[in-house]
């Protein structure tokens, strides 16, 4: 199957002044930040170890802020929710900005020899959770069980997965994974569950890579085949 190149995130590195750039293929999923184990690693101080994610949902990419210190800036207005990018738009990290650019075969064929190509996660990869904010932030958390429940971190919790955080409940929500796709579902939790700024309640909601995932005011990504 060939691959299509859909975008271009363009930036110049704030440590060698070097114009560097990546290709997003359809589906791709790109998470920025200060560390070094994001997708997209941009050392400058004015930028949170996990800023932002980018992720394709229905044909288009879609920007999320994670809870970020200085905040995201979509053509210097900033984004409250997962806002759409279309080419020419300029992403700010309050200081360091990405353009968001159209991709063309010539641009893929220079980052495949280059090594700067996103591409899909595969679905039968290890799914985990990135935490990225509050005192968990930038910790990984694999899911190793089928069944996973997460809830606030107390001595007497036996759920799966803690979190050092007021405002998630004990439990707060739980994760299934069936025929290979997983779910999240809200244990009636007191401040509620969100997957990209939208509440869900009751029924399980099916999540994708890159979905991001609010407990209460604790925020993670759910990365999928990495």
């Amino acid at each position: 199957m060939t691959e299509e190149a859909i975008a271009r995130l363009r930036w110049q590195d704030p440590t060698t002044r070097t114009t560097r750039e990546y290709v997003l293929l359809e589906g791709a999923t790109a998470t920025i930040g200060r560390a070094s184990n994001n997708d997209i690693a941009i050392p400058d101080q004015h930028v949170s170890r996990n800023h932002a994610v980018i992720r394709y949902r229905d044909g288009i990419f879609l920007i999320a802020d994670l809870n970020s210190s200085n905040g995201t800036f979509v053509n210097d207005t900033r984004i409250t929710e997962p806002f759409p990018l279309f080419a020419g738009d300029v992403i700010r990290l309050f200081v360091p900005t990405i353009e968001f650019l159209s991709a063309e075969a010539e641009h893929l064929l220079n980052a495949t020899q280059a090594g700067t190509v996103l591409r899909p996660t595969q679905a039968d990869g290890q799914a985990m959770l990135l935490v990225t904010s509050g005192a968990q932030e930038g910790q990984t958390i694999p899911l190793l069980l089928d069944t996973v429940t997460i809830g606030r971190a107390t001595s007497s919790a036996t759920w799966e997965v803690l979190l050092q955080d007021a405002s998630v409940s004990r439990p707060h929500a739980r994760l299934t994974r069936e025929g290979g796709r997983w779910a999240i579902v809200d244990l009636n939790s007191s401040n509620g569950t969100r997957v990209n700024a939208i509440e869900v309640k009751g029924t399980p909601h099916w999540l994708n890579d890159g979905d991001t995932l609010e407990l209460g005011n604790a925020m993670l990504v759910f990365r999928l085949g990495l």
